[in-house]
């Protein structure tokens, strides 16, 4: 991992040449917005969680170019003097709104607006973009996974399988965020107080003359925290009857119970349910069983199905790298540029392509819950200085079928995304990573059940306000229109 101080240039590089271009040709300076959004949910779910908040800070606190930083872009040939000596002087002076990290999403919806100078706006794209990209599709894994599981433990085994070390370690703070207990990746615990988990390795039980020997060892070392892999030669023929017998020679007469025991290989749900008699016709029926092996929510619920004598779960490769769906595809684009008047002019991607046809407009996000069940209704995108009136009926309707309408009281309205940045100073103060996972977790419950399926969840509409769905129908028609008159 990079200092956060050196990841200034962390940036595409045609952000430089952009930046460098509105410089010169004068308007660098002009007041630009820009929203953070995602077009569909991974894994086709019903809502996504953002993440990655606190290493977009960390990043804009330590931005600064160096003076190599300097030297390699002059050496490119095509940046001006007076544009580098801009980024050598560079002082962060943007406004940023973003959603609380562990808040559940939606697709289209601003999940961070950046307000501030045009030059400045478009060279952090890259960094934005890494860091909520990166954290939010693995807490979208990791709490599908975490909700398969039903109550049980989940933990998260994948730093060897992650594409390089910040992806472990952000992957497995995300992780934790959405719900896992705990992580194999030590570093976790130093640096972000996730606890560290973990037992054996086949390699133990090789290590020794025989399986019975290395459980005993095992069990002498770490008498309160016993947990032994039994499926390294025989699951039920040799691993569970050798730890029942550690049990008892080494653990009984220390006045110590077994943790557990984990099964790494074979057909999990007959292994567990053979396991669980063994252990409880032993005297062991507090012993646990922990299940490994390339799980993911669909395995793992249908373990659960199957009625597998389960206690937890350790994940890794499919959570840590979300192999099903390895792409979050959160995009950032311009919605508003000041003009020559000083006024922010709304602005808007055409595309023949609907579904890349952007939300013009300075705006903000907010979420509608009923005050009788505590769940939200739906969310809706405003213009930034509008207000949802609590005190009143209020009317959504579906922005492409407008003539499906619903109107909704006994309401509370929340904006979703709060001030981070005013010109460039902090203003938020970034919750404990345990603060956070606590406001995940309720958020999701005001989720309803419906949305939270792994297949073919309800659609949670997210609705424009009436005064916004004029001005963009309004831009696009002026776009419409302008397109036919050249033909």
């Amino acid at each position: 991992m990079f200092e956060s101080s050196k990841l200034a240039i962390l940036t595409d590089y045609y952000e430089f040449s952009m930046a460098n271009g509105f410089f010169n040709a004068g308007i660098g300076n002009r007041t630009a917005c820009f929203d953070v959004f995602f077009r569909r949910v991974p894994d086709n779910g019903g809502f996504a969680i953002c993440v990655g908040l606190e290493q977009v800070i960390d990043y804009l606190e330590n931005m600064r170019f160096d003076e190599y930083d300097i030297q390699l872009l002059r050496s490119k040939g095509v940046f001006s003097e007076e544009f580098l000596n801009y980024l050598r002087a560079f002082k962060f002076e943007c406004d940023v709104w973003a959603v609380p990290e562990g808040t559940p999403v939606f697709p289209k919806e601003p999940i961070m607006t950046v307000r501030g100078p045009l030059c400045q706006t478009i060279i952090i794209e890259t960094m934005l973009l890494c860091c909520l990209n990166h954290q939010s599709l693995i807490a979208t894994k990791a709490n599908r996974i975490v909700r398969a599981a039903q109550g049980r433990d989940v933990m998260e085994f994948g730093a060897r399988r992650a594409h390089n070390t910040a992806a472990a370690i952000y992957g497995a703070r995300a992780s934790y965020i959405a719900g896992a207990c705990g992580s194999s990746n030590t570093l976790t615990d130093e640096r972000y107080h996730i606890p560290a988990i973990g037992t054996m390795a086949h390699s133990w039980v090789q290590s020794f003359p025989n399986e019975y020997t290395a459980f005993c060892e095992y069990a002498r070392q770490y008498p309160n925290n016993c947990t032994l892999l039994v499926d390294t030669f025989n699951t039920l023929k040799s691993g569970v009857p050798n730890a029942i017998r550690c049990f008892d020679d080494v653990l009984k007469p220390l006045g110590c119970r077994p943790k557990g025991i984990r099964i790494d290989s074979g057909d999990i749900t007959y292994l567990s349910k053979k396991a669980r008699k063994m252990l409880d016709d032993a005297g062991y029926p507090d012993c646990q069983i922990v299940a490994s092996n390339s799980l993911d929510e669909y395995i793992i619920r249908d373990l659960l199905i199957e009625g597998a004598a389960v206690d937890s779960f350790g994940v890794g490769e499919r959570l840590i790298t979300a192999s099903s769906d390895p792409v979050f595809g959160g995009v950032y684009k311009m919605c508003a540029l000041e003009n020559e008047n000083g006024e922010l002019e709304p602005k808007v991607k055409f595309s023949d392509n609907v579904g890349k046809i952007t939300i013009p407009c300075f705006k903000r996000v907010w979420r509608l819950f009923d005050n009788k069940s505590g769940k939200a209704i739906a969310d809706v995108i405003t213009m930034h200085d509008e207000k949802i009136d609590e005190s009143q009926p209020y009317e959504l309707f579906d922005p492409d079928h407008v003539w499906k309408r619903k109107t909704v009281t006994d309401f509370i309205a929340r904006s979703l995304c709060v001030p981070i940045y005013e010109k460039g100073k902090l203003v938020y103060k970034t919750p404990e990573i345990n603060e956070i996972r606590d406001y995940c977790d309720k958020q999701i419950e005001t989720i309803w059940d419906e949305v939270q399926r792994f297949e073919n969840p309800h659609n949670y509409y997210v609705d424009l306000s009436q005064k916004l769905w004029d001005e963009r129908n309004r831009i696009l028609a002026d776009i419409s229109g302008y397109k036919r008159s050249e033909k």
